[in-house]
């Protein structure tokens, strides 16, 4: 299948970065540019010459969420076709975030809205230029949430704060979201790609298979109980013991010199 043209995709200095170029509709996804990017992400995951992700877009928007113009229109459909297309689309992108095995970061160049401000939020890290704007846009078009946004924002801001979000729709600029916790960091616009750069290009010279299974680690606790998140953690270190990279960190720190991680 020839890929769409509206997501551009290069891989230098093991990163894949991933641009949504469709900037004169905000870029908005499309049924084939959601899977593509699911694609994406998923050859990042197995490749191991790929040790880090960014996503980021092209134009005034980091994505506006679903392009709802080709969508059939409202009427009675068949029980269980809403549910299916929720299943098969918007919550397999989400998920291909979560469960992608290298860092993802969110470089947000701008409006980042439903299911594109989901997108950015399931990423590990979150980069905002000043001009960013998070919009949980569902409720302004008489919707519920998708995408994950339901069990996402709760575990990054709290129940309340996420159904403030979810129940007004207002636009939640950088600096809010920052403060928030939904940002790791905001930046001038002219200064957005190089910082995601910056922090991508650290992550691809780390120990990846530490960072893949700390990441599994991490959104694995928020729905576990202590015992189990003790258990998976020792687990974790165990099998990580068996990694080049774990035998060259003991070495570098004996040896008193800095590490040099290979990813494997």
């Amino acid at each position: 299948m020839t890929p769409p043209p509206e997501i551009l995709h290069t891989t230098e200095n093991a990163v894949s970065r991933i641009t949504l170029n469709r900037p004169e509709a905000m870029n908005a996804l499309t049924p084939p540019q959601r899977d593509h990017l699911i694609t994406l992400l998923e050859a990042a995951s197995a490749d191991p010459e790929i040790r880090a992700v960014v996503v980021t877009g092209t134009g005034k928007g980091f994505c506006a969420g679903a392009d709802l113009r080709g969508a059939p229109p409202a009427g009675r459909p068949v029980v269980g076709d809403i549910s299916r297309t929720i299943r098969r689309g918007a919550q397999r992108l989400v998920a291909a975030v979560l469960d992608c095995e290298k860092p993802v970061i969110a470089a947000v160049n701008g409006t980042a809205a439903g299911i594109g401000a989901h997108l950015a939020l399931a990423c590990d890290l979150v980069v905002a230029a000043e001009s960013a704007r998070f919009i949980e846009v569902f409720v302004r078009r008489g919707l519920v949430p998708d995408g994950g946004g339901a069990y996402l924002l709760p575990r990054l801001i709290g129940p309340h704060r996420a159904k403030e979000l979810m129940f007004f729709g207002d636009a939640l600029g950088a600096a809010d979201a920052e403060r928030l916790g939904l940002v790791n960091r905001v930046v001038p616009d002219g200064e957005l790609a190089k910082t995601a750069s910056d922090w991508a290009e650290r992550l691809a010279s780390g120990p990846t298979r530490a960072l893949a299974l700390t990441k599994q680690l991490v959104n694995a606790s928020l729905d576990s109980d202590r015992a189990t998140a003790f258990a998976a953690e020792a687990t974790a270190q165990e099998l990580n013991m068996t990694t080049r990279d774990a035998n060259e960190g003991v070495a570098s720190f004996v040896e008193r010199r800095h590490p040099e991680f290979e990813g494997r």
